[in-house]
């Protein structure tokens, strides 16, 4: 006998899919192709019984689960990029890669949409990529040492200090 008993613990998805992610086996096989002993309190040497486990199974089908799961829209603490930078124009860049610095020492993946695009045009292309905070660089925002916020299928959410911006996704964590 080579394997023993095994536990398979699968998930569903949002389309109501079913996965199998976790699998726990006994082996049964391996300690004697290795003659992997111990020796017991009775000073005897006994056989050993290895237990694989595979927590996520394959990392790139969970990845793939939690994509489908979440149709890409990921929450705050799994996105790739958490926020995007949108200058107004070309005088903000400099504000917008201040702002992109400071979030970045907060642990906050962003990243600045420089394109020379209009700034209509840099949203919807956030909205489209489920970037879940859009912040947005203008002359006012630079002038107050602010930021306006949008947030992924919500919209405007104000104008904030950047400590209050980092608290807030702090907050959405727990999302």
């Amino acid at each position: 006998m080579f394997y023993g008993p095994k536990i398979d613990v699968n998930i569903v998805d949002a389309s109501d899919r079913e996965w199998q992610c976790t699998t726990i086996q006994f082996d049964f096989n391996l300690p004697k192709r290795f003659n992997i002993t111990y020796t017991g309190a009775d000073g005897k040497e006994h056989g050993v019984v290895m237990i694989h486990r595979a927590l996520l199974g394959a990392v790139e089908r969970f990845m793939g689960v939690l994509t489908e799961h979440y149709r890409g829209n990921f929450p705050v603490w799994l996105a790739p990029v958490q926020a995007r930078i949108l200058p107004v124009g070309e005088e903000q860049v400099s504000y917008a890669q201040e702002i992109s610095e400071k979030l970045r020492a907060h642990g906050i993946r962003v990243e600045v949409d420089c394109d020379a695009s209009t700034i209509g045009h840099k949203i919807r292309e956030a909205e489209l990529q489920k970037i879940p905070y859009m912040i947005v660089c203008g002359k006012r925002e630079a002038k107050l040492n602010r930021i306006s916020v949008r947030r992924h299928g919500a919209g405007n959410i104000g104008m904030l200090t950047i400590e209050d911006f980092v608290r807030s996704i702090r907050n959405s964590h727990h999302e």
